[in-house]
């Protein structure tokens, strides 16, 4: 019996095994001529829906919801034809993800869970593409393995979408822009036949938001999204042939383009199609996706990248006062600067617009001492970034950044590209390569959106591509809603140089433009608690240093707030609105808050902190800061992690709190 019952094993064991095998080479087969291929979320909440038909298309689903209806996806290229059409698919990897990343200038958390699950299709034609699902978000992408140069005629980027939902939309009518848009709020179906900028907001009220931008565009243009019913379809700019720009070499005209978006290697990547997905508006603020998409860091010794503060010159119009000298783009000004940087420990003076003359910028402002005041700074321990217009630091470029690494250069402030086609794309490419090599930190203005560079090149610290501050110069716009509609949309892409640091501050009825004493809409805590909510390893100090240095109170604040974070917690927040959030930097925590017009009112319990005691050092509105915008208190006051914080915001208003443990 016992050998009979070894005997049956035996011959059940090789019955299994032959099973085992023979699914195996049925399931290979399969590959060849599967309809649907399924990828799942790490925790299984997100789902992506791959179907290979006549035509390629793919659909999301979110617990079990469809939030994304099946949309087409192919890529047009000269002498090769439309691939994605007709797909014959001849083989499926698969590979699991569970990593950290380290930020060389951390904006939320010093490091980041890097955790998906990938499903690269192999097609027949030298092309593939990869579908990623994490856990707040998917990304796809094609790669191709055509090896010469190719002509790519279009992409077709689509995102059907279920009917009810409502966006934030970034209305843009043409293909060369700086990125600087408001947000209207509408119905999906009513922005049929309007074009809009990434990242780009859709959401239904209580229910999952879905925020549609790009990834790691690399030798090729940035993508653009029009409305067609329910649906979002994708427009790239084409390759720009002949251009000119004007007498400063600023601003673009484009005299003739190709019929093709771009003209590249055509054995690689392409960039990421990104949706971030979040359960309510607090997980926005917590996406790093952007980042974890970008390619990996490619400078190797990071130890000279220095994230800090700036004071900055051209927001306050160098009105400086209480000086015996002219205030002006002049050697006494800048001077000035660096002396009110190295007093209160900021890091950075930039050199804006007009230290040198029109577009030759070896042609130096005759007022301006350059040589003088790079040897003045290096004694104060404080250094200079040059702003530059790009043309005129394209015309010279290799000249140019040697010079300006003589000199000391700490970075570079490049302004006006306003396009993304293919070759301003390689641009923002080759300054943050090179500056790098000359150790400079960049930060881009008159820029596209982020797309994941900074993981890259982590000397590219900040950019703009957003309605700033400066714009209450010349626009009644900047409102506080706006200002609490970036963190939720263009801040979850990458840091923004919104240079925040009004000194002069107007409730909405006092408000008035004044190009050069500008003012802000919102009290002077809102300012303050900018400096902790936005994101940014290069935070400007806007305002004239004249009228900091006569607040020491504010001043004891900036001089410490950080621009880098270890830790972040969203406490409360809801777009347009209002925030409420902690950041950990070292040892101290700061909680912030803002709010819209609407005065309001929070208790937060500090039970997150660990035990002990700790001082604040708290801005708070003031008792009459609905009336009048610069009013503010400044306490001091013991807690434990015991304790409910009470915030009290005015209209606009604003609140920041230093934590210190005792």
């Amino acid at each position: 019996m016992i050998i009979q019952k070894i005997c049956c094993g035996n011959l059940l064991n090789n019955i299994i095994t032959k099973t085992i095998f023979l699914m195996y080479i049925l399931s290979l087969s399969q590959i060849v001529v599967a309809k649907n291929i399924h990828l799942q979320s790490p925790d299984a909440r997100i789902e992506v829906n791959i179907d290979i038909n006549d035509v390629l298309t793919y659909s999301v689903s979110y617990n079990k919801k469809q939030i994304i209806l099946l949309s087409p996806i192919s890529m047009t290229l000269e002498k090769y034809g439309q691939i994605g059409k007709n797909p014959e698919l001849v083989n499926v990897h698969t590979d699991t993800a569970d990593r950290v990343l380290y930020p060389v200038a951390p904006v939320k958390s010093k490091s980041i869970r890097d955790n998906y699950n990938e499903t690269i299709l192999d097609f027949k034609g030298s092309y593939s593409i990869a579908f990623r699902a994490y856990d707040d978000g998917i990304a796809y992408r094609f790669i191709l393995d055509i090896d010469k140069k190719i002509k790519i005629n279009r992409e077709e980027v689509h995102y059907n979408f279920p009917k009810g939902l409502k966006i934030y939309f970034p209305s843009e009518p043409n293909l060369v822009s700086h990125y600087e848009a408001y947000y209207d709020y509408a119905e999906l179906k009513d922005v049929n036949g309007k074009q809009c900028l990434l990242p780009v907001l859709l959401l239904k009220e209580d229910d999952v938001r879905m925020l549609i931008t790009e990834a790691d565009i690399n030798d090729y243009p940035g993508l653009y999204l029009y409305g067609s019913n329910n649906s979002l379809i994708g427009r790239h700019p084409n390759r720009v042939l002949k251009y000119s720009t004007d007498e400063k070499g600023l601003v673009s005209t484009i005299i003739k383009r190709g019929d093709y978006i771009a003209e590249t290697n055509g054995k690689r990547t392409y960039p990421w199609r990104v949706v971030v997905i979040a359960e309510n508006d607090a997980d926005l603020l917590m996406n790093e996706l952007v980042y974890k998409l970008g390619r990996e860091q490619e400078i190797k010794d990071t130890s000279w990248i220095k994230p800090g503060k700036v004071a900055w010159d051209w927001y306050n119009a160098n009105n400086i006062y209480g000086v015996d000298f002219r205030a002006g783009i002049n050697t006494n000004t800048y001077k000035y600067y660096i002396d009110f940087a190295s007093q209160y420990n900021l890091q950075y003076v930039i050199f804006d617009e007009g230290w040198y003359v029109g577009r030759d910028v070896f042609k130096i402002n005759p007022d301006m001492n350059v040589d003088e005041l790079f040897k003045y700074a290096k004694q104060k321990n404080v250094g200079i970034i040059l702003w530059v217009g790009w043309k005129a630091f394209d015309d010279k470029f290799e000249d140019a950044i040697r010079q300006f690494a003589s000199w000391g250069a700490a970075g570079i402030k490049v302004d006006f590209m306003m396009r993304d086609d293919q070759d301003m794309v390689n641009y923002f490419e080759k300054i943050a390569k090179e500056a790098a090599k000359h150790h400079m930190l960049v930060d881009f203005h008159g820029s596209y959106k982020p797309d994941g560079m900074q993981r890259t090149y982590p000397n590219v610290l900040t950019r703009e591509g957003l309605k700033g501050l400066e714009n209450n110069k010349w626009d009644d716009r900047l409102t506080p809603e706006h200002c609490l509609t970036l963190p939720f949309i263009r801040m979850v892409v990458g840091p923004m140089d919104f240079t925040p640091g009004a000194m002069r501050n107007a409730q909405q009825e006092d408000f008035q433009k004044i190009f050069n004493c500008p003012m802000s809409q919102g009290t002077r805590c809102m300012q303050l608690a900018m400096y902790v909510i936005y994101e940014s390893p290069l935070q400007m100090l806007a305002d004239s240093p004249s009228t900091y240095m006569s607040e020491p109170e504010i001043m004891d604040y900036l001089s410490k707030v950080p621009t880098v974070w270890d830790e972040t917690k969203i406490i409360k927040a809801k777009i347009s609105d209002y925030i409420v959030l902690a950041r950990r930097n070292g040892s101290e925590w700061y909680v912030a808050a803002m709010t819209d017009w609407t005065p309001r009112d929070f208790e937060i319990d500090l039970s997150f902190f660990k035990d002990g005691n700790y001082q604040l050092d708290i801005y708070q509105d003031g008792i009459n800061a609905d009336r009048y915008a610069e009013d503010y208190k400044h306490l001091k006051k013991d807690v434990t992690n015991k304790d409910t914080l009470k915030i009290k915001l005015a209209p606009a208003g604003g609140f920041v709190a230093r934590f210190r443990k005792i």
